[in-house]
């Protein structure tokens, strides 16, 4: 039988015309398997192929858990194994008025509903104050001012801010320039709108 022939409905199925590994098997070795069930902490381990009856038989006798103690089990099994891990940010560090990052959550889920309560309390910042653009009400998040804030709540605000991410406030530490440049032109924004005239 051709390899075009063949069914592809098996998953990992890669056609080929060599035999299977297994010695006296005259099938194409059209799947691949470990040579050996121990895993490796330098990488993958090698491969050998086998026809399909062959690796069905390999893949009954293969038990991922092997060697392993109850405990290694018991993290392989949870449901947010791998996610304790560091990763990228959801913005550059520096301050505590950012968002989270993804590694301050043990669960995946806290994270999404993290940036949900955070989407609910824009909306409910725009109801509040219907008469201001949304950039608007991005300048009033990033200023962390509440929806009933007055020109002297904002001058507070803006004054603490800018206090804070001052490089000279800071010995001279310049990465939060940026930081600094979005608090100015947010109080910029926000002193000239009605809402704080």
């Amino acid at each position: 039988m051709s390899s075009s022939a063949r069914s592809p409905r098996f998953h990992g199925r890669i056609p080929r015309e060599a035999a299977c590994a297994v010695p006296g098997c005259r099938e194409p070795g059209e799947f691949r398997a470990p040579v050996s069930s121990h895993r490796s902490p330098d990488g993958p381990p090698p491969y050998r192929y086998l026809c399909l009856d062959h690796v069905r038989e390999f893949n009954a006798g293969y038990n991922f858990f092997e060697g392993m103690s109850a405990d290694q089990i018991m993290a392989a099994q949870s449901p947010t194994a791998g996610w304790e891990t560091e990763s990228r940010a959801f913005r550059p560090a520096g301050s505590a008025d950012l968002p989270p990052r993804w590694a301050d959550f043990k669960d995946p889920m806290d994270a999404l509903g993290a940036r949900f309560r955070q989407r609910m309390d824009e909306a409910q910042r725009e109801a509040a104050n219907p008469g201001l653009t949304r950039e608007e009400h991005a300048a009033m998040q990033l200023l962390a001012l509440p929806a009933d804030a007055d020109r002297a709540a904002l001058r507070r605000r803006y004054s603490e801010l800018v206090r804070k991410y001052h490089p000279d406030r800071n010995g001279g530490d310049r990465s939060f320039e940026a930081r600094l440049g979005e608090v100015v032109a947010a109080y910029q924004l926000l002193r000239k709108t009605k809402a704080f005239a």
